[in-house]
Parts: structure tokens; C-alpha cells; sequence
């Protein structure tokens, strides 16, 4: 096993979105699994779906690498973390290559991510209908920054093997192969990016044969020794915040086909300072499992608002534990899930747990995307006001709070949206109940984790108490 700090690795970035970047990925993680090779696979950005098809295609999670929410000691950490026990890691881009949270700056950027992993980077390039012009593409990149290091281009969508020589020719030792257009084999899509890659939507055999196709299409050999290229990374000194530290609490995590938008990072970070995790579904689960708080992260509550709808049981044991004060925290569609009502493009609406007084209403087109800051004016489950968090939104609903409910649900945070500077008021509490369209990152402060398996800890104590001896 290679020591970590010197683990050989490449970013696969992109001339843009949707130039193919994770069918490359997930190919030549394959590739590079039939030779034997343990790959750690990393996705740039605030993306939940790209990280599932990475944790299929190599049999370990994916963890996101994000610049503007993480800061580069988190971003360090968290990879060399992950990275251990592999023999390589591949590090998904994000958009187009200096693509971030500006159009003037490099923040939030793949080539941030790059620059701090002291990563060669292969760029993936759309190449059908390119010839010649796949030099000039790949030249006005590599000397765009002259700090970062663009070593070659792996060419996507290739038109045949003539084809592939045509820009073996324009470019030389810059290409290191391409990858067939091959449309009966791309991966699902939906409104969100991307379908969950589950065994139902991306079964075996597409990933086998995706991982054939980048042998014998890549050059995998020399891509491995480019990877092997990089230098060894100093270890920050947050490495040791990974390390668990004994259970003092249990929190039920809502996991299944309509809940499963979590940061990897997030989850360990929860581990990190005493937690349990105990999945459940709030679909297929007929009551909550016997935790000290909860954890509704985002997903497809709206694809499968009828069955959350159909599950009462559920529903009742949520309202039950809110009731008796349990801590619980939701994002995005978690927030969906906690409101009365979830109504549909088609007009049907849909009851949902009734724990906040609104009816999230689905739009037809996007309603927020991008980066958010995020200020707690009063005292939460996440900590007291003042405290100050990172975090990005992506949704196609809004919140529609019912008229008379001024008096019952607070309002816990300023959102300030980096698009437009705007600051909004938001985060709605009912109680110890917290929810969200933010998917807050708690690298960008470590200790809203804390102060929320303290919050779940203290009720953990407190249900002790009024347990019988």
C-alpha cells in the first residue's frame, strides 16, 4: 500500500459541463480495477450524483473536494483520508476547468482543487466533429495559468479508431486516448443532473462495459504513470480531526430512494464528535429506529412523494419524536419532507410529516442554484447566533409558509447568496425541529457538527433520565 502523502493521483477535468467527465472517470476507474489497482475517486464541487456513480465503479465512497466550502486544509485532509488504503486516486472536475464561484477568480475551481493536491491534470475533451482544433483547446488551457499543470487531453466521444489517430496526430504525446461515442451505453439522466446510480439504473454490466472500453481505448499505462508523477503532500494539521471519538449519541439518517444527498465529510464529521449513524427509510420503514436525533438530508422527496405519503406510520413516529423535543435537522428535500404538503408539477399534493406549517411547491424550472452564506441570528441545534456557515442550494421547489404560521415557525438564518449578494431570511424552526434548502458543508465550520451531536447528546442524557431503572 503506498503511503498516503505520496498517493499517485490526476484530475479529470473538463473544456466544460457535460463534455463527459464522469464517463470518463467511471471507465477508467474500471480499467484500472481489472489491473489490479485500488482507486479512491474524489468529485470537485457541491455534486451528490456524480459521487455515485464513482462509489459504483470502484467500490468505495466518493468524497467531494470543494474549494469555497471546505478551504484548502479541509480539502488536504479529507483526501488524504479517503485516499488511504488506495493505489491511485482519480479527481473528478467540476464544470469547465477554471469554472468556480466567480467568473474572475479561481475559488471553487477545479484548478484550485488541483493546485492544492499537487495534481497533474487530464483534460476531457468533446472532440466530435475535431480535428486540428483539439490542439489549440488543449493549448490555450495548459497556458492559461501557468502555475497549474495540464499534461494531455483524453478525447471523449470519438467517432472511430481513424478518428482517434486523426487526434493522436493534432496532438502527440498530449492525448492519452479517447473514449468511444457510445450512446446506448450513457447514464441516466433527470431534472437534478444525473439518476442515483443504484444497481436498478446502472447495472454491472454497463460499468463492465464502460471499464473494457477504457482499455482498450485510453492509454491506462501511461495515465498511471502520469498519476505516479505527483509529489508526496504535507499532511495538515487537520488530519487528526477525522479520527472517531467514542458513541455518545445516536442519530437516524433517512436513507433510501428519496433521501440520500450527504457529504461523505459531513457523515464523518458527525462520527468524529460521538455520533451513531442508524439509517432508516422514510419510505419502507413503518416507524423511526430508537435514536437521539435526526438527520434528513436532500434527494427525490418530490419523485416519491406518494409513497412517503402512503407511509403514515412514519410520519406519526416523526411527529411523535419532535413532540417530545427530539433534535432534528433537514436540508432541501429533508425541509420538503417536514412540511405539511408536497405538491407535485401535476397539481396533486401530497401530505408529508407536518412538522413545518408550508407546502413545498414543485416549479418547472430551477428556483435557486449556487453558492450560499449562511448566518444563525438565533440559537440552534447548529449552534448560537453569530455562527457562520458555507453551503450551496439546488432545488426546483419553493416553500410556501401558511398564512397564519407567522407566530410558530422562527426564521434562524441569513442566507446570502454569493450570485447576487442578496441576503434573505430563512432556516425554519419549529421547536428543536431545523430545516433548510441550505446542504451546508461542515468543513466550512467544523463546529456546527459539534454543536449537533451535542444537541442530540443532551437529549440522549435527558431520555436516560426518564427511562425506568
Amino acid at each position: 500500500m503506498q503511503d498516503v502523502s505520496s498517493i499517485p493521483r490526476l484530475v479529470l477535468a473538463g473544456v466544460s459541463s457535460g463534455v463527459g467527465k464522469t464517463t470518463v472517470t467511471v471507465a477508467l476507474s474500471r480499467a484500472l480495477r481489472a489491473r489490479g489497482l485500488r482507486v479512491a475517486a474524489f468529485k470537485c464541487g457541491p455534486d451528490y450524483l456524480d459521487p455515485t456513480y464513482h462509489g459504483r465503479a470502484t467500490g468505495r465512497p466518493s468524497q467531494n473536494l470543494d474549494g469555497w466550502m471546505m478551504g484548502s486544509d479541509a480539502v488536504r485532509s479529507t483526501f488524504l483520508h479517503a485516499a488511504r488504503g488506495a493505489d491511485i486516486a482519480l479527481i473528478e472536475g467540476v464544470m469547465g476547468l477554471f469554472d468556480g464561484e466567480s467568473p474572475t477568480g479561481e475559488a471553487g475551481s477545479t484548478a484550485e482543487i488541483a493546485k492544492w493536491l499537487g495534481a497533474p491534470v487530464v483534460l476531457v475533451v468533446d472532440a466530435s466533429g475535431m480535428a486540428r482544433s483539439v490542439a489549440a483547446v488543449l493549448h490555450g488551457f495548459a497556458t492559461f495559468d501557468p502555475e497549474l499543470r495540464v499534461s494531455g487531453a483524453v478525447a471523449n466521444r470519438v467517432g472511430s479508431k481513424g478518428h482517434l489517430a486523426l487526434l493522436r496526430r493534432a496532438l502527440g504525446e498530449r492525448l492519452y486516448g479517447g473514449l468511444p461515442r457510445d450512446a446506448a451505453a450513457s447514464f441516466p439522466e433527470r431534472h437534478l443532473g444525473l439518476v442515483t446510480a443504484s444497481r436498478a439504473t446502472l447495472p454491472e454490466s454497463l460499468l463492465e462495459r464502460w471499464g473494457e472500453t477504457a482499455a482498450a481505448w485510453l492509454d491506462v499505462e501511461r495515465l498511471v504513470a502520469l498519476a505516479r508523477d505527483a509529489p508526496a503532500l504535507e499532511a495538515p494539521s487537520t488530519l487528526r480531526a477525522h479520527d472517531v471519538t467514542p458513541a455518545r449519541c445516536r442519530i437516524g439518517l433517512a436513507h433510501d430512494e428519496a433521501f440520500h444527498f450527504y457529504y461523505a465529510d459531513n457523515l464523518r464529521r458527525l462520527e468524529a464528535s460521538g455520533a451513531t449513524l442508524v439509517r432508516f427509510s422514510p419510505i419502507a420503514d413503518a416507524t423511526m429506529p430508537d435514536v437521539d436525533g435526526v438527520y434528513i438530508g436532500g434527494g427525490y422527496p418530490e419523485v416519491h412523494a406518494a409513497a412517503l405519503a402512503a407511509n403514515r406510520s412514519m410520519r406519526a413516529s416523526l411527529r411523535e419524536f419532535a413532540g417530545r423535543g427530539g433534535p432534528i435537522y433537514a436540508e432541501c428535500g429533508g425541509l420538503m419532507y417536514l412540511a405539511e404538503a408536497i405538491q407535485t408539477l401535476d397539481g396533486q399534493r401530497h401530505p408529508m410529516a407536518g412538522l413545518i406549517p408550508a407546502t413545498a411547491v414543485m416549479r418547472g424550472e430551477l428556483t435557486a442554484l449556487g453558492y450560499v452564506e449562511t448566518a444563525i441570528v438565533s440559537s440552534t441545534l447548529l449552534g448560537p447566533a453569530g455562527t457562520r456557515f458555507r453551503g450551496h442550494q439546488f432545488r426546483y421547489s419553493e416553500l410556501l409558509l401558511r398564512p397564519d404560521s407567522e407566530s410558530s415557525v422562527g426564521l434562524a438564518y441569513f442566507v446570502r447568496r454569493r450570485r447576487d449578494e442578496q441576503s434573505i431570511p430563512e432556516g425554519y424552526q419549529v421547536g428543536n425541529v431545523l430545516a433548510s434548502y441550505v446542504h451546508a458543508h461542515f468543513a466550512s465550520n467544523p463546529r456546527i457538527a459539534t454543536e449537533l451531536v451535542d444537541t442530540c447528546a443532551r437529549f440522549a442524557k435527558q431520555l436516560a433520565g426518564e427511562r425506568p431503572e
